[in-house]
């Protein structure tokens, strides 16, 4: 009568050790896909609050208006309207100071902008060291149980008197599952985090140029006002 190959029976006839190796196997596997669609989820969310910022601050609307609304809505609101709101705000203290030198409260914006956009990196690139590690470890934590199976197979076959491919099969079709699944946990792993790694690197391309442009925009605002202070002390 044919044995059951199935995986199910297979990894019932499997040593502890395979089993366990399987079992962190699908463990990794299902944390990692959980990450990769809360990381689809976030990046979408991402751009789409930052298309509407930019949108609604390259429609001409007042710098102070746009400020005043990303104040408030800090929390719900998208990174690059945080940055904004970050560079907006160290401005304002800048001249709350009666600091009048142009170079300081530029500096000063950028400054409070590059901390601001570190931390919405930061926060951008969570769980994607975790997909990382999947699909790097996940192969050779499942080589591990194929690597075990096949000793724990052919130490039991070391006590037959005769050995057939019949009596050959089933352990070594044990300890292959653990590689198969192994793969299985790790592809998806290193497919999503280096399309996620893609996606992250254009958002940060996108906010480092507003950023750029955001201080060319407060350097031509502080060119303008200084020929009137020096016009009001004549």
């Amino acid at each position: 009568m044919p044995q059951d190959l199935s995986i199910v029976q297979l990894l019932l006839h499997a040593s502890w050790v395979v089993q366990a190796v399987v079992l962190l196997l699908a463990l990794m596997s299902v944390i990692s896909w959980a990450a990769i669609f809360r990381k689809v989820f976030a990046l979408k969310r991402v751009n789409a609050h930052n298309e509407d910022f930019e949108r609604e601050f390259w429609s001409g609307a007042n710098l102070n208006d746009l400020y005043a609304a990303a104040a408030q809505s800090a929390r719900h609101g998208g990174p690059m309207e945080r940055i904004f709101a970050s560079g907006m705000r160290e401005y304002h203290k800048l001249r709350e100071r009666h600091i009048s030198d142009t170079g300081a409260l530029l500096d000063g914006a950028r400054r409070a902008m590059r901390a601001s956009f570190q931390r919405e990196l930061d926060a951008l690139e969570t769980n994607l060291s975790f997909l990382g590690t999947v699909g790097s470890v996940a192969p050779y934590v499942g080589l591990f149980g194929t690597v075990w199976g096949i000793m724990h197979a052919f130490t039991g076959l070391a006590a037959l008197a005769q050995v057939t491919l019949a009596t050959v099969a089933p352990g070594i079709a044990e300890a292959l599952v653990a590689t198969a699944i192994g793969l299985f946990a790790a592809i998806p792993a290193v497919v999503a985090y280096n399309r996620f790694a893609t996606d992250i690197d254009r958002v940060a391309n996108r906010m480092e140029t507003f950023m750029e442009e955001f201080s060319n925009i407060l350097h031509r605002n502080l060119g303008q006002q200084a020929p009137h202070a020096t016009a009001s002390g004549h």
